[in-house]
């Protein structure tokens, strides 16, 4: 498993429309057989940082399944308009942590 860690600074006029945009794009990420789970959290002291973390099985069905199937196209729709606005786009390993 690998993770994807999406970082954004969303302007606090765009907030609703960002995460009503995820919340559209999540349906697509919920039948995709390569995404095993996937969270979009707001910073409390800092509002306008929000980061998407998607759990995928690997880098490749990330890449070359899940961009190549046929519903990629109404996931990267709805989140579009806000990739001029993404700090940080990477793959990450757990290395190790804790229960909770």
């Amino acid at each position: 498993m690998v993770i994807e860690y999406i970082r954004y600074t969303v302007p606090p006029a765009r907030a609703e429309d960002f995460e009503q945009a995820y919340q559209a794009a999540a349906g697509v990420l919920d039948e995709d057989p390569h995404c095993l789970g996937y969270e979009i959290a707001r910073g409390v002291e800092e509002p306008e940082h929000y980061t998407v973390r998607i759990e995928w099985d690997s880098v490749e069905g990330h890449e070359q399944g899940f961009r190549r199937s046929a519903r990629f196209g109404e996931f990267f729709a709805a989140v579009k308009p806000f990739f001029p606005l993404i700090q940080e786009m990477k793959h990450y390993t757990t290395r190790f942590g804790a229960r909770g």
